[in-house]
């Protein structure tokens, strides 16, 4: 699994802003360490996140924000040509002679998709049962996003709670000079902490997986369109072109097509 080293970057680029600012206007690091603050915030985020989802639902969002940091985006061009080398090899041979290939995929959605075609299942049938597969697949991947835009509402609330519980706590010791500073560094610093975790860590996190999802929901996409097109025994010439629709520009001009008598120049625009 590689880095994401936007995010990492972008993470350490929020953090250092606020540090440095903090630091340019005379504060130091250790003001803005507040446990009490912290376990307001951020224990009462966790409560009201965990209070609002199914328990199977939380674990899939932890497991899955680690696709935030980490994790392989689909390679769309090695897609392509996979499956315009399946096209190939089921326009000599048949499609059933595919089976050879199931054996060593990686990626279940293609596995599946395949072994259908592979079996003789009816088009739409196969269409069907796999556009399920990919609004399941959807429907997951947003719900663990949804799970962390709550937390990201939750956080900046609970901000305000620790900072009024501060005050309360300041208030009440009015006439104990020594207990009134700590009573405002929680009120001060509780906002910080609500307001910082929920636009740097909580909603980015959230926004990533978005994007992760989208990625993978195109190359299920893409995956779709080029096994119901050798299904239809079309030329691996026109599932190569359909296909390839699916890139973005840059990725579409630097593909190389496994067809040695195609013309790069003709799919490459």
């Amino acid at each position: 699994m590689k880095l994401d080293k936007a995010s990492l970057i972008g993470l350490l680029l929020g953090l250092a802003a606020i540090i440095g600012g903090n630091y340019l206007e005379g504060g130091y690091i250790s003001s803005l360490l507040q446990p009490t603050a912290a376990l307001i915030v951020l224990g009462g985020t966790v409560g009201a996140t965990v209070l609002n989802y199914p328990l199977e639902t939380l674990k899939a969002a932890v497991l899955a924000a680690r696709k935030a940091f980490w994790g392989d985006r689909p390679d769309l061009k090695q897609m392509v040509n996979t499956l315009v080398i399946f096209a190939q090899k089921a326009r000599k041979e048949g499609i059933v002679s595919l089976e050879s290939f199931t054996e060593g995929m990686t990626d279940p959605f293609l596995h599946k998709a395949v072994l259908l075609a592979v079996d003789g299942v009816d088009q739409e049938m196969l269409q069907n049962s796999m556009e399920l597969e990919l609004e399941q697949a959807v429907q997951r991947g947003e719900s663990c996003s949804k799970v962390f835009e709550s937390a990201g509402g939750y956080a900046p609330t609970l901000g305000i709670l620790g900072a009024v519980l501060g005050l309360i706590h300041v208030m009440n010791n009015l006439t104990d000079p020594a207990k009134l500073g700590a009573g405002i560094a929680v009120a001060f610093v509780a906002t910080v902490y609500g307001v910082g975790s929920a636009n740097l860590i909580f909603i980015p996190i959230a926004g990533k997986l978005k994007n992760r999802l989208h990625e993978e929901t195109l190359a299920m996409e893409l995956v779709l369109e080029g096994v119901l097109s050798i299904q239809r025994g079309e030329n691996p010439r026109l599932v190569e072109q359909k296909l390839l629709g699916f890139l973005n520009p840059e990725d579409r001009s630097l593909y190389k097509s496994v067809i040695p008598s195609l013309p790069r120049s003709r799919y490459a625009a």
